[in-house]
């Protein structure tokens, strides 16, 4: 984790709106819109997890998805190292695209079943003009390594591989074009318990070392707890608290925060925890603003 507060911003998010076509009519005009993400505003520091939490269909996915330009914005900004991203077409991004990469839920479906390792990892860095022919070959292995797998599978195709081992492949894609920021879309919900810790482990060995930038979305919050220096709580296409990771589990004061963190399995079967119900009330998360209740702790609250 970074120490953080001094750190400059790298990623800042400022009034972000994506509204998606629900219905239309017979003329194809709009009759419903959805408003995945509706106003979202937070900033991530250089060197920083910043995690983001909430339930599915809460909006987190497409904060991300936005910030990679996979999705246009309906309104607002992303500024990436001072650069609003909105502005840029898709050749003025190409630099940002390798600065800007991401690691996704499922690797069997983002990793082109016809290609090889060595394709695989090598194919950003050709689009990059990053290490010419033998060198590339050369960097793939060193990277393959640094995920702990082996050069003996350079040349074997993503169904030799089991979850945990394709994740390792598609880490070592995203980080081959030496970029600054990722954006980890769950990227260790589709595994097995067993490899989840290891994954999350080698990632954060991996962000001291290249000096990685990451937004971490996930649902598993215990495990957003380990790795993020801070959290932002989503719940309806809005952010409804956002503190420093042990300040948001110690003293959560949103009450779609206090309940998500209640429904955290305890790892002791003699343990008595309270689940705390959440009835859906919209109106503390829809009619406030994100207010600093004490210092760098936001809620959407009134005072």
């Amino acid at each position: 984790m970074s120490e953080g507060a001094e750190r400059k911003v790298l990623v800042d998010v400022r009034n972000l709106k994506k509204h998606f076509s629900k219905s239309k009519d017979l003329w194809g005009r709009t009759t419903e819109v959805l408003k995945a993400v509706d106003g979202v505003s937070f900033q991530i520091r250089r060197g920083e997890t910043f995690g983001l939490v909430g339930e599915s269909g809460s909006g987190k996915s497409t904060v991300g998805r936005c910030l990679l330009r996979l999705y246009d914005y309906t309104d607002g900004e992303v500024r990436f190292d001072g650069q609003d991203l909105t502005k840029l077409g898709e050749k003025q991004l190409k630099p940002f695209r390798r600065r800007i990469q991401s690691i996704f839920q499922d690797p069997y479906s983002s990793l082109n079943p016809g290609m090889n390792v060595l394709e695989l990892i090598g194919e950003p860095m050709n689009i990059h003009g990053l290490y010419p022919g033998d060198e590339r070959k050369e960097a793939v292995a060193t990277l393959l390594e640094r995920v702990g797998l082996k050069r003996e599978h350079l040349y074997r195709y993503p169904h030799e591989f089991s979850g945990g081992q394709r994740q390792r492949i598609s880490i070592a894609r995203a980080l081959s074009v030496r970029p600054d920021f990722v954006v980890c879309d769950e990227p260790i919900s589709a595994l097995d318990v067993s490899v989840q810790a290891q994954v999350v482990n080698m990632l954060e060995d991996l962000q001291s070392e290249f000096g990685l930038t990451y937004l971490f979305v996930a649902h598993d919050l215990s495990m957003v707890r380990h790795i993020s220096d801070r959290i932002g709580v989503m719940y309806r296409g809005r952010l409804v608290e956002v503190a420093d990771s042990d300040e948001l589990y110690d003293n959560p004061l949103h009450p779609y925060t206090k309940a998500l963190l209640s429904a955290i399995p305890v790892p002791d079967p003699h343990a008595v925890s309270e689940r705390i119900a959440w009835t859906g009330e919209t109106a503390d998360s829809e009619a406030h603003a994100l207010r600093e209740a004490s210092p760098g702790h936001f809620v959407a609250l009134p005072e």
